[in-house]
């Protein structure tokens, strides 16, 4: 068994003052992480607990740890994609007594290492994002799988994987499934997504969209927003869906639909939000028009099948950061963003503060319901409680002081009645 370690593994200690000035920004744009740190400095809820969170290192993020480190625990973070980590805030976070392991633009195998390492820490709650937490301690560190009471998922590709494992009997400790609460893919998957993606592309790239062709691959909550976004810069949106349903609404919506292989011949602009493998591959790659852009917004860079991009070119070369331009060997030039990673965190700055704001606050708080469970939960996937989503959203509109209605006990009188008309 490995032993526990204390120290951190970062790029510069030097760094922490700037990365401070992040991460106090954003926290002056997070109401609802404010009024749960104010709440867990006096109960502690933490208190003696450690906590390991594998999280897109950047500012949002690293108040939710700071918030956790308020309510008592030990924490340490490490990161979910090496392309989105923030050195100088991941030195922040260290300076304040949150332990780390992750730096910008790790190797595949400096970034697996980072997780060991996070996971000497011996947690007793974990927050992952993608599922490769998880996936590392049933694969490789099953002596934890004991020791740790419980976690949250943040996002899609993590609660299939997660799903997948309790399926199969393979979960060792309960998972509370952040992604799929109310407050979380209504805002964070929708508005977060559609405007940070956008906002990777553009800085990246420096191009307009307005009067561009863009294809969506994916309707999910994602992918609407990705897609709503588009539509508001002026794009002509295609969508390609497998989900009968979802491409229903996606015509609904007023946008086109059809195969990707249709798609790819007419596409300026591509962009990836299904959490599935070889979206955009070979025969893709054959048809699309010189200049195309492809950009990837699901979690893991697989998306685009970069070794079929690869095959099919004859020269490959950096032409601005995060754009690689693959020359191929008929003469046409194709465009992939972020080597394929999530665009909006690995080319830019993620989901708004104030939208983020909900989603860790739903992530506290799935934190905190573990820590007040008397008999222990069964190692399955559990939903976020629907009281703990009203209770985010009150939150959120206390501090934007917006009010609504309230039933009249005549009125919740009516609608539990069947007999009334």
């Amino acid at each position: 068994m490995r032993g526990e370690i204390m120290e951190s593994h970062i790029r510069n200690i030097d760094l922490a003052p700037q990365g401070q000035l992040k991460i106090d920004w954003v926290a002056g744009h997070m109401p609802v992480l404010n009024q749960l740190r104010k709440e867990f400095e006096q109960e502690l809820p933490f208190k003696g607990k450690k906590v390991v969170v594998c999280l897109h290192l950047e500012a949002k993020t690293a108040y939710l740890a700071k918030v956790i480190q308020a309510g008592g625990a030990e924490v340490t973070v490490v990161a979910s994609n090496p392309l989105s980590t923030q050195d100088d805030v991941v030195a922040a976070l260290v300076a304040g007594g949150i332990h780390a392991h992750a730096w910008h633009g790790a190797t595949e195998e400096e970034y697996h290492q980072h997780i060991h390492q996070a996971l000497d820490f011996q947690p007793d709650y974990i927050i992952d994002d993608g599922g490769d937490l998880v996936s590392t301690i049933h694969q490789q560190r099953r002596e934890l799988i004991s020791h740790v009471q419980g976690g949250a998922e943040e996002t899609t590709t993590g609660i299939l994987r997660l799903k997948a494992m309790e399926q199969k009997g393979e979960l060792g400790f309960p998972m509370i499934a952040v992604n799929d609460a109310q407050m979380k893919y209504l805002f964070d998957n929708r508005y977060g997504t559609g405007q940070s993606v956008w906002d990777g592309i553009m800085r990246t790239t420096n191009l307009v969209v307005s009067g561009k062709t863009v294809v969506v691959a994916g309707y999910g909550w994602c992918g609407k927003g990705v897609a709503m976004r588009a539509k508001g810069l002026g794009a002509r949106v295609i969508v390609c869906e497998v989900d009968p349903i979802k491409a229903n609404e996606a015509w609904m919506d007023g946008f086109e639909v059809m195969q990707m292989l249709e798609a790819a011949a007419q596409g300026d602009f591509f962009i990836t939000v299904t959490g599935d493998k070889d979206v955009i591959r070979g025969e893709h790659f054959k048809v699309m028009k010189d200049g195309a852009i492809l950009a990837n917004a699901g979690h893991f860079d697989v998306e685009v099948n970069k070794v079929e991009l690869k095959a099919l070119s004859e020269e490959m070369r950096v032409v601005r950061p995060n754009i690689e331009e693959f020359k191929l060997k008929d003469g046409r030039k194709i465009f992939l963003l972020a080597e394929g990673r999530l665009v909006n965190l690995a080319a830019g700055d993620g989901h708004p503060a104030e939208v983020m704001d909900m989603t860790f606050a739903l992530q506290a708080l799935s934190l905190t319901a573990l820590t007040e469970q008397v008999t222990p939960l069964s190692a399955k996937v559990y939903p976020v409680p629907h009281e703990m989503d009203l209770r985010v959203a009150r939150l959120k509109l206390n501090a934007l002081n917006l009010k609504i209605d309230e039933l009249s006990i005549e009125q919740k009188e009516y609608l539990s009645n069947w007999v009334h008309g």
